[in-house]
């Protein structure tokens, strides 16, 4: 399709209809009809977005184009590549890199783009492909496999990965690993695309692709056997986390419980009256609690085995519970003051036993 004479056709010194031979490529910046340019047949994309996706960016296009695209003249793209001629077809200039823009540009019906004419680029297959390759290794976005043909068609200009690696100033292993995708199926190639599968184990999956010359069927079980194992260990890890979750937290551990002592005018066994040393120890029951509706008496011993009267198990009940305010004073918290209170209140002899029933029950 000839478009009309316009200030390309001024640069080219060219007629639309005329084939180009030569030219007097300059750098400068020119408006080229879509109808004039042509992607190279030798660009390792293969991907550049949806229809929907390319449509947007030719509106933005439309609005401002901010990157010019570069381009070679048709005659030295030829010089590289004869063969190409016929698939080319009658075009002026041949895309390095910027086939995205060209399709989104198209897809809505711009009619040229900003380009940038450089032959040097054209220099040698070498100088071509370094500046096809570089823009787009140096993309985050890459498409992985697309990188992988494009670091290939890089060692196959260079001559080996070393020079490859070397030119773009990375390791070895950075040619080496990207490569190894290349012996994918095509189906293991196109869950790489989709991020179906991580880049280490495609790399390690295309290794050994390569050494044992794997079929698909093989790739894919492979593959089917390692992505069970990491399902498994998914699994595990995430039950783990949910009885993480659930396992119910240590119950607080209550303040320990303050035990009363007995007042201190009794020991830990009433006291026996005077004389009775040989007989058996007098009975105790423990004091009532307040409310109670009987005070608690003791029952003493006396000489002769008599129980106390009435008026004195009264008189006894009466001062136990005078007492209540004074035990409920003392200070509880502190264990060496309590003993010296009860050693203060009680005989010698009933203070020692009570020490050394206290040291026997620990």
């Amino acid at each position: 399709m000839a478009s009309s004479h316009d200030e390309f056709d001024d640069f080219l010194d060219s007629e639309p209809d005329e084939e180009i031979v030569d030219t007097k490529a300059d750098g400068r910046l020119l408006r080229v009809p879509l109808a004039r340019m042509s992607p190279n047949l030798v660009n390792p994309r293969t991907e550049f977005g949806t229809k929907a996706e390319l449509e947007d960016f030719g509106k933005s296009l439309k609005r401002r184009q901010i990157q010019a695209v570069p381009v070679v003249t048709k005659a030295a793209y030829l010089k590289l590549w004869p063969e190409h001629k016929k698939k080319i077809g009658s075009v002026d200039v041949v895309i390095v890199s910027g086939e995205r823009r060209y399709r989104a540009a198209t897809a809505v019906g711009l009619p040229g783009l900003d380009c940038v004419i450089n032959d040097d680029v054209a220099e040698s297959r070498k100088t071509f492909m370094e500046a096809v390759v570089s823009e787009n290794v140096d993309r985050q976005n890459f498409d992985p496999v697309e990188e992988a043909y494009a670091v290939q068609a890089l060692v196959t200009e260079f001559g080996t990965n070393r020079a490859v690696a070397q030119h773009f100033e990375r390791a070895d292993g950075w040619v080496t690993q990207r490569i190894l995708l290349t012996h994918l199926a095509p189906e293991m190639q196109t869950m790489v695309r989709r991020k179906a599968i991580p880049l280490e184990f495609a790399r390690n999956l295309g290794k050994l692709a390569r050494d044992n010359d794997w079929s698909s069927e093989e790739q894919s079980s492979w593959w089917s056997s390692k992505r069970s194992g990491l399902l498994e260990q998914s699994k595990e890890r995430k039950a783990e986390k949910k009885a993480a979750k659930k396992k119910p937290a240590p119950p607080a551990v209550p303040p320990p419980e303050r035990k009363q002592a007995d007042p201190p005018s009794q020991s830990a066994e009433p006291r026996e009256p005077d004389g009775m040393a040989g007989d058996a120890p007098a009975q105790s029951t423990p004091p009532a609690s307040p409310g109670a509706p009987e005070a608690v008496s003791f029952t003493a011993v006396k000489q002769g085995g008599e129980e106390s009267s009435q008026e004195e198990d009264a008189q006894q009940a009466n001062k136990e519970e005078a007492e209540l305010p004074f035990l409920a004073s003392l200070p509880w918290h502190n264990t060496a003051a309590i003993l010296r209170i009860l050693r203060d209140h009680m005989q010698p002899a009933d203070f020692e036993r009570l020490m050394k029933e206290g040291i026997e029950s620990i």
